[in-house]
């Protein structure tokens, strides 16, 4: 029963580590896109762009409704990094404390 839980925290963590990437990625990515470096009409920038959209709009969605308006400055991304950052540590704490690798 260890192996497993520690397994499935292990797959926890590298999962968000990878949505905290691809976070870095998207917000990059839209101030590129806002200042005209890449060009967003190119049909695989186009895609690359669209598929990052579909994974992380619904995941800051709740949190713009939250902000407040700060006109041209969007803190969502950030706050998402700090749950997904704070997660990736409160869950292998939780296991440990709640003596499931024990067992």
């Amino acid at each position: 029963m260890a192996n497993t839980t520690l397994a499935l925290v292990d797959i926890f963590i590298m999962v968000t580590q990878v949505l905290i990437w691809g976070l870095v990625v998207w917000a990059i990515a839209g101030w590129l896109v806002a200042f005209n470096v890449i060009n967003s009409y190119n049909p695989l920038v186009r895609s690359i762009l669209s598929t990052l959209d579909r994974i992380y709009d619904p995941l800051v969605r709740p949190i713009r409704r939250v902000l407040p308006d700060l006109g041209g400055l969007d803190l969502s991304p950030m706050v998402l990094w700090l749950v997904l950052a704070g997660l990736q540590r409160l869950v292998p704490a939780l296991v440990v404390d709640s003596g499931l690798l024990l067992q």
